[in-house]
């Protein structure tokens, strides 16, 4: 019963932010700003996406490829840095990208006494790229690392005793293996770079790579013509609908926490050297940035960012609007999953059930704060008074489709498994999650909570309609700061961001396993 409560809710609140979108597309003329030419919008939204996953797939599968056959000190904790990828803030990339590649950055920095200098590369269309291989290429070698390890160690035995080669067992057993996850990753990598603001918004360098998502929020926040925003929105609608609907075939993302195979078949020879080499450089290449974020923004830059009383401000806004988005999003998520696991009959009612976990992937960050930011204004609210909620409730949409995709799975597993006994001691939804399903997700529950929060820590999308300077996050705390050129606040602030990342992954999960132990004596 939960489930359908909250299938409803959000449904209604998706059709109110779409009703609002409509009705103030009738109401609000556009004020003939600036011309806008969609095609070009769309167009370059697509190229860029496209680019952007094609390059995403080719470096996910190379370092999958040699994660799974290398062993070495230390690849537990690389492989834990993939997992966390996704949700690294975007501009925590972008100002790692910019320290070393921007003008100032390290590689011109090598360069500069040599004369090779290469200028300022990381804006326009290859600063778009860099930055979304960065970010999905992580997320696609921890999917198709997950498909490899989950090979069967009987196939694994069978290619061994056969005496395959590397490049006959790259085709006949890992590239199956890969293809299977590819369509799934495809879509999800494609929609999300489609889709994608922030590192648009900062590093696309002018109009010419220019996206659907930044005309929206320029159209808003630079011209204030909310007509035109509202076409730009309805065709971003649009677009993202004709990317999901031939998506929706594709097998989703696996989660993280698949099969193992215990049985390790190292490549030898020259081959290993290959996938040495290739891992040595995609490796460097995804770790240079952070690094250049921890030492740039952890030394004497952040001093002056911490005597800021507004600074601190943003940081307490940042934390709890953070804690209880992620509450909700995973509160959300283990509802609809288990009402999905125990209540839905028939594929038809999963489906249903399932349709939330969707709202963000077909109506993006910034359309969704549109949508927020119109609705107050037809409903004669304050922007200012509505923002914490909208922000809550934005992100926890946001975060949704993944903290349902980790919690799903193991609830279902769960509920088929203990059917009988849930049945036979008529345990209501919460008892049963109190008594089955809290003792045994403690870790998926912690993961899911800490993806949760550094989604919402991390967000500019929604802020940017409603961030001001009485009201403000990190994220467009550091994003004003860049829009000043105080680039050594932003790279203090980016370096802040990134360590509150990392320690929620490391902490959040933790504290959910103390507590359930405590709770278990």
């Amino acid at each position: 019963m939960a489930g359908r409560v909250i299938a409803l809710c959000v449904a209604l609140l998706i059709a109110a932010l779409l009703l609002a979108l409509a009705v103030a597309g009738q109401r609000f003329a556009s004020t003939g700003s600036a011309a806008t030419d969609i095609a070009h919008l769309v167009r370059m939204s697509v190229i860029q996406a496209g680019l952007s996953t094609l390059l995403s797939l080719l470096a996910g599968a190379l370092t999958a490829w040699s994660l799974d056959r290398l062993r070495f000190a230390g690849r537990g904790f690389v492989v834990g840095l993939l997992s966390t990828a996704l949700v690294l803030p975007s501009l925590v990339i972008i100002s790692g990208l910019i320290a070393v590649w921007g003008r100032n950055g390290w590689i011109n920095v090598l360069l500069n006494p040599l004369g090779l200098s290469s200028g300022s590369v990381i804006f326009g269309l290859e600063g778009i790229l860099a930055a979304h291989v960065l970010l999905n290429g992580a997320l696609a070698a921890r999917v198709f690392l997950d498909r490899l390890e989950a090979t069967p160690p009987e196939k694994l035995k069978l290619g061994r005793s056969l005496g395959l080669s590397p490049l006959r067992r790259f085709a006949i057993i890992d590239l199956p293996a890969l293809a299977g996850s590819a369509p799934g990753v495809s879509a999800t990598i494609f929609l999300l770079c489609f889709t994608s603001f922030p590192i648009v918004l900062v590093l696309g360098g002018g109009p010419a790579n220019q996206t659907l998502e930044v005309a929206i929020y320029e159209s808003v926040r630079l011209d204030f013509d909310l007509g035109k925003a509202v076409g730009l929105a309805l065709v971003q609608l649009a677009a993202c609908a004709a990317i999901i609907i031939p998506a929706s075939r594709f097998a989703p993302v696996s989660t993280l926490f698949g099969r193992r195979s215990l049985m390790h078949w190292p490549d030898g020879g020259v081959v290993a050297v290959v996938q040495t080499v290739i891992l040595t450089i995609l490796l460097a290449m995804f770790i240079m940035p952070l690094l250049a974020v921890l030492i740039r923004g952890a030394g004497p830059a952040l001093i002056p960012v911490l005597q800021q009383p507004a600074f601190w401000a943003a940081f307490r806004t940042s934390l709890v609007l953070g804690t209880l988005s992620a509450g909700l999003a995973v509160s959300l998520a283990i509802g609809l999953g288990m009402s999905r696991a125990l209540e839905a009959p028939n594929a038809a009612a999963r489906t249903l059930l399932g349709l939330p976990v969707f709202a963000y992937l077909a109506v993006p960050a910034v359309v969704l704060a549109l949508g927020f930011f119109l609705l107050a204004r037809l409903l004669g609210i304050s922007t200012g008074l509505a923002a914490p909620v909208v922000l809550v409730l934005a992100n926890a949409l946001i975060a949704l489709p993944f903290a349902f995709a980790i919690l799903s799975p193991p609830l279902e597993a769960l509920a088929k498994q203990h059917e009988k006994l849930i049945r036979s001691l008529g345990l209501s939804g919460a008892g049963q999650w109190l008594r089955i399903e809290w003792p045994l997700l403690g870790r998926a529950t912690g993961y899911a909570l800490a993806v949760s929060f550094v989604f919402s820590l991390g967000d500019l999308g929604v802020i940017s309609l409603f961030g001001t300077a009485d009201f403000s996050t990190l994220p467009w705390y550091m994003y004003r700061a860049f829009g000043a050129y105080r680039t050594q606040d932003a790279e203090a602030i980016a370096a802040l961001l990134l360590a509150l990342s990392l320690a929620a992954f490391l902490l959040i999960p933790k504290m959910l396993e103390v507590l359930i132990h405590a709770r278990n004596r």
